[in-house]
């Protein structure tokens, strides 16, 4: 069997594992969940938005922890404004039809509350040593808030921490994407290439790669406190570029937003001719809808990371004894980054039709659709912005996957900083690689580990939800706390 043949068959069997986790019973349980915890804390996540934001630029003060706040929030952000927000979306609607957009939203609705829970439990079970470093998110909630018998289920999230950070979210999809966008932008046809193992890459991916793997390095080895002072700077600037940036593609089209919105609706039921390819492809309406269901929560899941239990490995780190405020800032990450930034991307690819385009593919749909969207700009000028735009937003996710995982391997190896130490330059490591792997494949890797890292986390977040409905519901009690 030669090496394309071998290929072609592990990346057949990579999509029936994926089919497999993220198949239906998944779906239901994350978005099953989310309603759960939505009914127990009172849709927390519309009535107290307001007051989520407000706590989310005002840092608490007195509180124990390494970061502020606002300092945890971005490194959580860093971690899940990425590729996601710009390949992810994409890559759902090319494969769901923009019905796939809409399933997006609404998990991130009901995953508001669940990142709410998160953030909530991350504070409440965190440990704090004589050093004043902190270790907290789902493998400490479960063992101190479940109880010691069962540290198994907390072991077992810990090892897919490890695997989402060092073969899924935090490097491979990452360093492929940016690798992709400068490629797509500087060398789409890959004139200027060299033989790699068989395969003709672009020097543009090479010498991305390594300019990338070598700023990785110099940010990561100073842990979690160097991670923090690049995210608050560079998440919340990017961020707001980005957001400028798709409003204007929206201006530019306001005429094209009706018939857009009647496609994502029609398609996330599997209706509409706009759909119909799908539709056929899917097996009927019944499938349309399906595939629109998946690839909406998976790629919504996998940008936002509600119910993954990333977040609130961050969120444990925050200088603050409050759980419900630590709950409310940590729940404003999946309205920044889907309700607010994968809609945008979602909405603009309808706009422009290219997610139809069969010969488009990851970046180059979102590309696509900016440099035909906006009319006042050059196309060279809005390809290059949005490749700026998802450059340093997957360098952040790097960053902010490196923390998660490192203190993923701290809890399974009992706090051996030595093993953490070489496990940095491993993640190094997959970095430079990263972009030498096939797109399919790389996004097919990093949606299984997202799907197993899940469910370990849900369990906990059930079990526990009871503590936090009620301390919850005491805390708005409270008329004092009301008023802050």
């Amino acid at each position: 069997m030669d090496t394309t043949t071998l290929g072609a068959r592990m990346t057949e069997i990579l999509k029936d594992i994926d089919s497999f986790v993220w198949g239906l019973p998944l779906i239901i349980l994350i978005i099953a969940t989310g309603i759960y915890l939505s009914i127990r804390v009172k849709g927390l996540q519309i009535r107290h938005l307001g007051k989520a934001l407000k706590f989310m630029v005002k840092n608490e003060e007195g509180g124990e922890g390494e970061v502020t706040s606002f300092g945890a929030l971005c490194t959580a952000l860093s971690a899940t404004i990425g590729t996601g927000n710009i390949v992810g979306v994409a890559t759902a609607i090319a494969a769901g039809g923009p019905g796939a957009l809409f399933w997006m939203i609404v998990a991130a609705l009901f995953g508001m509350a669940t990142k709410y829970t998160e953030g909530f439990l991350a504070i409440k079970y965190r440990t704090i040593d004589k050093e004043g470093h902190v270790l907290g998110g789902p493998f400490y909630y479960i063992e101190n808030g479940m109880g010691r018998k069962w540290k198994w289920l907390a072991k077992i999230f810990a090892f897919f921490g490890v695997c989402v950070g060092l073969m899924g979210i935090g490097t491979f999809t990452q360093v492929n994407g940016i690798a992709s966008a400068v490629q797509t932008y500087f060398d789409p046809n890959s004139a200027f290439s060299v033989n790699i193992l068989g395969r003709d890459i672009s020097w543009y991916v090479v010498i991305t790669g390594l300019v990338v793997t070598v700023c990785t390095a110099l940010v990561v080895i100073g842990g979690i406190k160097r991670i923090a002072k690049v995210s608050e700077v560079v998440v919340p600037f990017m961020a707001i570029l980005y957001f400028v940036f798709a409003i204007l593609l929206i201006i530019c089209n306001l005429n094209r937003i009706p018939a857009a919105l009647v496609q994502i609706v029609q398609g996330a039921f599997g209706f509409g001719d706009v759909i119909s390819g799908v539709r056929a492809a899917a097996g009927g309406v019944l499938g349309a809808m399906m595939a629109a269901m998946q690839n909406g929560v998976a790629r919504g899941i996998f940008s936002n990371e509600a119910g993954l239990g990333s977040a609130p490995i961050a969120a444990a780190a925050a200088k603050t004894k409050d759980t419900v405020r630590q709950g409310l800032v940590t729940m404003t990450g999946t309205f920044i980054d889907t309700i607010i930034i994968c809609t945008m991307t979602g909405l603009s690819i309808v706009i422009a039709g290219s997610w139809a385009n069969p010969d488009l593919e990851g970046v180059a749909i979102t590309m696509d659709a900016f440099q035909s969207g906006i009319t006042f700009l050059s196309p060279q000028i809005s390809a290059f912005i949005l490749m700026i735009c998802l450059v340093f937003f997957a360098f952040t996710t790097i960053l902010g996957w490196d923390y998660y995982s490192e203190r993923c391997l701290e809890y399974l190896t009992n706090r051996k900083h030595g093993v953490v130490k070489v496990y940095r330059w491993i993640y190094v490591l997959a970095v430079f690689i990263g972009p030498y792997l096939t797109v399919e494949a790389v996004w097919t890797i990093a949606d299984i580990f997202n799907g197993l890292m899940a469910i370990p986390n849900i369990i906990a977040l059930i079990a526990l939800s009871g503590i936090v409905a009620r301390e919850t519901n005491e805390y708005f009690k409270d008329p004092l706390k009301k008023k802050k």
